[in-house]
């Protein structure tokens, strides 16, 4: 973790170039999640409070180097004065000096959408160039955008002194926490539809952590490759032979995977539809799989209680919809308790998993909870983030 932080950094009458993700939903111009925009002010009230200039560098939606009027960074500001609590000033890179300049003290300058700049997602250097003329120092506080390798995200890094900032520092935090020098043993919970999105992530956990459950649709792939008919359960069949080399690397590594005992079984996809439980080797040729059974969340708890590091990725079943929602509810709300109660450092991350850990209402138990979709799978998948490799 050679990367430096904010607190390396003398601030003091410099310009911070400050990359954000405040790509918000927006409806009709107005911010209605103001989420991403709140979780940066710590970072932004930082170099204000040590004498620093933030300007703030972020994107917005796929404009694809076109300047989209709709894409445009302005209709963001009265949601970060808000969070901010001071005063925001709104430039394009072409005034942005001037902007800079003429920027009151305890004020944040904001620049237009990056991406309105046909550079910035090939990483061209001239561009990361006209941005480092305008700052002293560079601060990437946007670990969710941290694995692309744009003009803003990485090329930039390397022409300024550059650090994390808070939010990035507590992103890295906790990861390496997770996986980099966890208190062991380490339990992973992967789950979700396919096997085939997550075959990098399986097989660099089965080399790192000490118990792994396997849940969601991509359960079934690994039953079918072990002979268990699994009816007319989402499954991929042709990737059989992958889920047993990686059931075999598993057991070479000495990492106990869990697979479903009972399951929960249903003839329609929908809330509410007449469902059963039964042995994993006895699901109907007429049903599908939807959620695990009461013995497989057992198993899962047993785990956690073992366990003193938690990785979380993914449901365990269809959890948009009761009934099939059981399973991730129960194991989310003991891993909460655990967490809650000292016993478990618990991080977790990607799209589903918050949703899901929201509505089972153990979010706010859990260590940590990225909300870095792609970011976080490349760095559990082993890969190396081009914007955090830049900060080295």
């Amino acid at each position: 973790m050679a990367w430096k932080t904010l607190d390396d950094m003398d601030l003091d009458g410099k310009r911070v170039l400050t990359r954000v993700d405040i790509n918000v939903p927006v409806d009709s111009g107005v911010v209605t999640d103001a989420t991403r925009i709140e979780r940066v002010a710590p970072t932004v009230q930082d170099i204000l409070s040590r004498g620093g200039i933030p300007v703030l560098l972020a994107h917005f939606g796929r404009p694809k180097g076109q300047v989209v009027p709709e894409m445009s960074l302005q209709m963001l500001v009265p949601a970060l004065k808000a969070a901010f609590g001071t005063e925001v000033l709104f430039t394009t890179l072409d005034g942005a000096e001037a902007a800079i300049a003429a920027c009151p003290a305890g004020a944040v300058v904001l620049l237009e959408n990056t991406r309105f700049e046909p550079g910035e997602e090939k990483n061209d250097p001239d561009l990361a160039a006209r941005f480092a003329a305008l700052g002293d120092v560079y601060c990437n506080d946007a670990f969710s955008a941290a694995h692309r390798a744009h003009s803003s995200t990485e090329a930039l890094a390397r022409l300024l002194p550059a650090c994390a900032g808070r939010l990035m520092q507590a992103e890295l935090e906790a990861l390496e926490a997770a996986l980099g020098t966890p208190k062991r043993p380490v339990l992973a919970v992967i789950g979700g539809a396919k096997v085939s999105t997550k075959l990098d992530l399986l097989g660099n956990l089965v080399a790192k952590v000490d118990m792994l459950v396997i849940g969601g649709g991509m359960a079934n792939t690994f039953l079918a490759a072990q002979g268990v008919a699994v009816g007319k359960s989402l499954c991929e069949h042709d990737l059989a032979e992958t889920a047993r080399e990686i059931l075999v690397k598993a057991e070479a590594a000495g990492c106990e995977i869990l697979l479903p005992v009972d399951v929960v079984v249903a003839r329609e996809f929908r809330e509410h539809a007449p469902s059963e439980v039964v042995p994993v080797a006895q699901c109907p040729e007429d049903a599908m799989i939807l959620d695990a059974g009461p013995e497989s969340v057992a198993a899962v708890k047993a785990a956690l209680d073992r366990a003193q590091t938690l990785i979380w990725n993914g449901p365990l079943g269809a959890f948009e919809i009761a009934p099939f929602d059981a399973a991730t509810n129960a194991a989310a709300a003991h891993a909460a308790k655990l967490t809650a109660r000292g016993d478990l450092v618990s991080v977790a991350g990607g799209g589903d998993t918050v949703s899901a850990l929201n509505k089972a209402g153990a979010a706010e138990d859990f260590t940590y909870i990225s909300t870095a979709g792609g970011a976080f799978l490349e760095w559990m998948e082993g890969k190396a983030l081009p914007g955090v490799a830049a900060l080295g």
